[in-house]
């Protein structure tokens, strides 16, 4: 049987997730299982006034495919249940990986993965917050700049069986302002590899043809400046940012 035109075709909701801040659904189109996130479920944000969280998730979509790195599943805009919203496509992920991990502090691996911060957790113990050191997340760091994502937490990054990694989530991302929070800097200071260069490239080029006419129905003319700016900056130095002092630098919680 042919595959269910997914813009169309009937939405039919299977459960919510009540751990989200906004109503998000599971649902079908077809055999297809999807999330889908209603406009009229999203609670406004006094430092995201304008437009709607679901633009924007759509938007992260659009920057993921134009990084080339399969960072953000396939999102699009469309009407369900309770009016228009955002859908993606579910991915279902390895319950026995976790790309982002909270260890006693006396344990982290000597390789393999990077320590954030280290603190103590609620009977006084020391932890630390760490992430695996591997491309596919250097690459979703990466895009994390770009799309000056607010709430990057450990929760939004999905492990696959095979090693992928993908990223969810990005209702607050393209502020204008420097938003950055995020639990991947483990990479702060580092060089960035040709190959994560190519893509900041092909967004900047991008953003002065299809990509920025496709930005231009989701985001402000100033947040999509401010994209533009955030390419150039990353491009010309060349290395991870570090955190600006004055704001918190990780989500809370962190999962």
């Amino acid at each position: 049987m042919p595959a269910p035109d997914l813009v169309t075709a009937e939405l039919t909701l299977t459960g919510r997730i009540t751990t989200a801040s906004n109503a998000t659904f599971l649902g079908s189109i077809g055999d297809t299982a999807v999330v889908y996130k209603p406009i009229r479920g999203e609670k406004p944000l006094w430092d995201f006034p304008d437009g709607f969280l679901a633009h924007r998730e759509v938007a992260a979509y659009l920057v993921s495919e134009a990084l080339g790195w399969n960072i953000v599943p396939h999102t699009w805009l469309r009407d369900g249940p309770f009016g228009e919203g955002m859908v993606q496509l579910w991915k279902e992920t390895d319950p026995e990986q976790s790309a982002v991990d909270l260890v006693a502090a006396d344990t982290v691996p000597a390789t393999g993965w990077k320590q954030v911060l280290e603190g103590q957790d609620e009977q006084g113990r020391m932890v630390a917050l760490i992430h695996e050191d591997t491309p596919v997340l250097r690459r979703m760091a990466v895009f994390d700049v770009l799309a000056n994502n607010a709430d990057r937490k450990g929760d939004h990054i999905l492990a696959m069986p095979e090693g992928h990694r993908y990223g969810v989530d990005h209702g607050l991302t393209f502020h204008g302002d420097h938003k950055l929070r995020t639990v991947l800097w483990g990479w702060l200071g580092d060089e960035l590899t040709t190959e994560e260069l190519e893509g900041v490239d092909r967004v900047r080029g991008g953003l002065r043809g299809s990509l920025g006419r496709e930005l231009a129905e989701l985001l402000t003319a100033a947040e999509i400046s401010s994209l533009a700016a955030r390419c150039a900056a990353l491009h010309a130095t060349a290395r991870f940012p570090g955190p600006r002092s004055g704001m918190s630098a990780v989500p809370w919680p962190l999962f």
